[in-house]
């Protein structure tokens, strides 16, 4: 038996044999940073103040993974939570987050990083190595119950090594171009010290913890279901690095749970909220104007930008016995009038989106057109298709199943315009029935592909995503992005190739080949496509000359790419003043077209 004494020079000497062996970084790396390109925040923004903002619901986990972790406020945490590097949100170059420097491995999958030795956790603990070592680990977990996750980070990303506390290198699967190394192979830390261990409570034990993270804001205070605040933190290791400054002025923001957004619209105008977005016609056009905007208090603008474009539209569950016909999605794509939705609901303000994949540039098919309104066709279509036969109310009749299709959306504000695509579907013989759901239920039911057709806009990425919306490794089960429910063998062996393609041009390629394969499934109906967001504020709130970058979609953005506004306070105090006493400010309505695309 071996003695305390020994056993404990053995485990030294195991500890210097190790140390002595581990791997070195290779001594031929060109270490690259950018410390060098523009900045776009204004450096006078004051800090101080709160900026209060709404959501339509609220989450029903803080968890940023999981089950039920696909909402729209999972946004706001993965914003404050930094990777290694960042895209410049106009020339695209990439710039330096908590890495400071990187270089490229010779092989072409591999990239070297150097982090930033004052990155800190919320917590005060030292982001290091084994913070990245350990987000392969957590990622790649069954106890996280996302499948999703557990797929990238075992068959896209293949190691991360560790040289030393604050040296790493991640390699992924393929070779690819450098800039989508960052892209692709990019890794946030995840803070090993807080989780500790995964195992199967992982899902309810972390619903509602709050996690610590490395950007410039933290959750502070919930509220269940009325609201969530942020705290800017005072001491933010990050807050003088280059591409921060300017930014995350406002010492807090408040996230207001109001299911409304007609009651929000009314919050805004009573100074409750600091600002509203009025991308939609309805608020644009009907709602923001009269006194308050005469008066100079509220400020309007329009801001065009260039950016890839939401999948916004109709998604068919191929899954239903019905709409597992293509003739059917075929015929039902041409039986919706969304012109006629363009020209009156939406007062011409919207164009008509054409693909899954809009705004990509060269990796957009740009030769496909949605299908268009035309009844002749529809009813072509479905008359030598077994459905020629029409009932009393006439809606079509397939021995004793009728054409009937539901329709499930989250906001009300869309009313009209689906009752328009109604009104004309049913001169084809299709029964459209509307079910209006809040935000929260309308998310379970699409996660549990418990929809017929559903209305939905997915965020955009960097380069168009295929693998998660349809690959049949996502289809015909809950809790994924698949919610066509896509099953088709070759165009899984083509989102393979596509992920695995070195070649740009080869990816190019096979990026407009799936595009044309969405198309002619007719699984996906794409709606609308706008080119700009808009929106209103109190003139306390205060903007750059030029408010955002070519790819903001949202001026009010507190996080992420955004936080370039800052609150006056003094305005604040006087604005609120000057509306008891009717003094007038000059009226604000600015257009900004510095990015806009000529269509």
């Amino acid at each position: 038996m071996f003695k305390p004494n020994i056993l404990i020079a053995l485990f030294f000497w195991l500890l210097s044999t190790s140390a002595a062996h581990a791997e070195s970084l290779p001594s031929d790396l060109i270490w690259i940073t950018n410390n060098d390109a523009p900045i776009w925040a204004d450096l006078s923004a004051e800090k101080g103040g709160v900026f209060s903002s709404y959501m339509l619901a609220f989450p029903p986990t803080l968890r940023s993974v999981g089950p039920d972790s696909n909402n729209s406020f999972r946004s706001y945490i993965n914003a404050n939570q930094l990777g290694l590097t960042s895209f410049h949100p106009d020339s695209m170059e990439i710039i330096p987050q908590i890495a400071t420097s990187w270089a490229y491995g010779k092989d072409r999958k591999t990239v070297f990083y150097k982090l930033n030795p004052n990155a800190r956790w919320s917590d005060g603990e030292s982001v290091t190595a084994d913070d990245f070592l350990f987000t392969l680990d957590f990622m790649r977990s069954t106890h996280i119950q996302a499948p999703w996750y557990n797929n990238h980070y075992s068959t896209q990303i293949t190691s991360v090594k560790k040289y030393d506390d604050h040296s790493i290198s991640i390699t992924g699967a393929v070779a690819r171009p450098k800039d989508e190394l960052h892209y692709y192979y990019g890794l946030a830390p995840t803070p090993k010290h807080f989780y500790k261990k995964l195992d199967t409570d992982f899902i309810k034990k972390h619903n509602w913890k709050i996690v610590p993270n490395t950007g410039p804001y933290q959750i502070g205070k919930i509220n269940k279901g009325k609201q969530i605040e942020f705290i800017r933190k005072d001491n933010w290791w990050a807050k003088d690095n280059r591409y921060n400054l300017g930014r995350f002025n406002v010492n807090k923001v408040i996230i207001k749970v109001i299911r409304d957004p007609n009651i929000a619209y009314k919050h805004f105008e009573k100074g409750n909220l600091d600002s509203f977005t009025l991308v939609q016609p309805e608020f644009w056009h009907n709602k923001a104007k009269g006194k308050l905007f005469d008066n100079g208090y509220i400020e309007k603008f329009v801001f065009y930008n260039d950016k890839p474009r939401s999948s916004s539209g109709f998604f068919l569950n191929q899954d239903n016995e019905i709409l597992k016909d293509k003739h059917i999605r075929v015929a039902l794509a041409h039986a919706l009038n969304f012109d006629r939705v363009i020209k009156t609901v939406l007062r011409g303000d919207y164009e008509r989106l054409q693909t899954f994949h809009t705004g990509y540039g060269e990796y957009s098919n740009d030769s496909l057109k949605a299908r268009n309104f035309d009844l002749d066709t529809a009813n072509k279509i479905l008359d030598s298709n077994g459905w020629e036969t029409r009932g009393g109310d006439g809606i079509r009749i397939k021995g004793r199943q009728r054409l009937s299709l539901n329709l499930v959306y989250g906001s009300k504000e869309h009313n009209d315009r689906w009752s328009i695509l109604k009104q004309d579907a049913i001169k084809a013989g299709i029964e459209l029935n509307l079910k209006l759901q809040d935000s929260s239920s309308h998310y379970k039911t699409i996660m549990q592909k418990q929809h017929q057709i559903t209305s939905l806009g997915w965020s955009t990425g960097f380069r168009p995503a295929f693998w998660q919306h349809f690959h049949s490794d996502n289809a015909h089960k809950p809790q994924t992005n698949n919610i066509t429910n896509t099953d088709d063998k070759t165009m899984d062996d083509l989102i393979i190739q596509y992920r695995n393609e070195i070649n740009k041009d080869k990816r190019i390629k096979l990026s407009k080949e799936l595009a044309s394969i969405i198309h002619e499934s007719a699984a996906f109906i794409p709606d609308f496509n706008v080119p700009y967001t808009r929106g209103a504020h109190w003139r306390w709130l205060k903007l750059p000359e030029v408010p955002g970058s070519k790819t903001t979609g949202n001026l009010y953005s507190p996080f992420g790419d955004g936080g370039l506004f800052w609150i006056d306070n003094k305005q604040k105090i006087e604005t609120k003043t000057a509306r008891k006493s009717s003094t007038k400010y000059p009226v604000v309505n600015k257009v900004f077209d510095q990015y806009k695309v000529n269509s």
